[in-house]
């Protein structure tokens, strides 16, 4: 998957963004004196990618009651970077939710959180979280990437919907036996429009006007057959059309 990469430079440079910042500063008028728990040992764990030390040092500091905002967002934030590494997506997701409600002011953290989304595979909340991201930081480079792929890869999502079930002519107008029946089917309608489109590429790339004259007139003649073929004993539309998709595609796939 393509957002793979992504997620692990995202989490890098959040880590990086911890451990650049002293370790145990309060926020929010806490007073330092209050800090009981050292975050150094999780942040070192975390960015030796140490599962087996993290999950302690960063328990530590993330269970305990007195530990400073500032510490446990910081360990937040390093143990999802370490999980979502290690492909634990859900644990990952709950320490930056987490991180986020203390703080929702974290662009790298929405942004790391919604390549976590997308590689679930929910793409709408991936797009909201890129979508944060920016709001908060309008110059973020990857959360501005991610959310225009993500963008585009929803609009085309909501074309193909658009023309789901639909077969390359108007069902308004079908007056053949066999058209009626495409209009009636999804699959046959679908198949249909596959088909219609695979013979425009066809055309469309072929090499001279003469080629493309006799890639239509196959395309033709099976119409002519498709037409006649259709309510006869043993003849099978979805195989004929399935057959059709396939000669026009090539044994490559194209």
């Amino acid at each position: 998957m393509r957002f793979q990469k992504p997620i692990r430079t995202s989490g890098a440079v959040v880590l990086a963004a911890l451990l650049s910042g002293p370790a145990q500063a309060a926020t929010g008028g806490e007073p330092v004196a209050t800090v009981q728990v050292d975050v150094a040992a999780c942040l070192a764990a975390t960015a030796a990618d140490d599962m087996d030390k993290a999950g302690p040092a960063c328990a530590a500091v993330i269970d305990s009651e007195k530990t400073a905002k500032r510490d446990l967002i910081k360990a937040l934030v390093a143990r999802g970077a370490l999980l979502a590494r290690h492909d634990q997506i859900d644990r990952a997701i709950a320490d930056d939710s987490r991180a986020l409600l203390l703080d929702p002011s974290l662009a790298d953290v929405f942004n790391a959180r919604g390549e976590l989304w997308l590689k679930k595979g929910d793409k709408p909340k991936a797009v909201q979280d890129f979508g944060a991201a920016l709001r908060i930081d309008p110059n973020h480079e990857k959360a501005r990437a991610n959310h225009r792929a993500m963008a585009r890869e929803l609009e085309r999502i909501g074309a193909q919907m658009a023309v789901a079930g639909k077969p390359s002519f108007n069902c308004a107008g079908a007056r053949r036996p066999v058209e009626k029946a495409i209009c009636g089917n999804r699959e046959l309608a679908d198949l249909d429009r596959e088909v219609y489109a695979a013979n425009a590429r066809v055309i469309r790339e072929a090499g001279s006007e003469g080629e493309a004259k006799k890639f239509q007139r196959e395309q033709d003649d099976f119409i002519a057959r498709r037409n006649a073929g259709f309510g006869r004993p043993g003849y099978d539309l979805k195989k004929a059309m399935q057959e059709r998709l396939q000669r026009l595609n090539g044994v490559d796939g194209y």
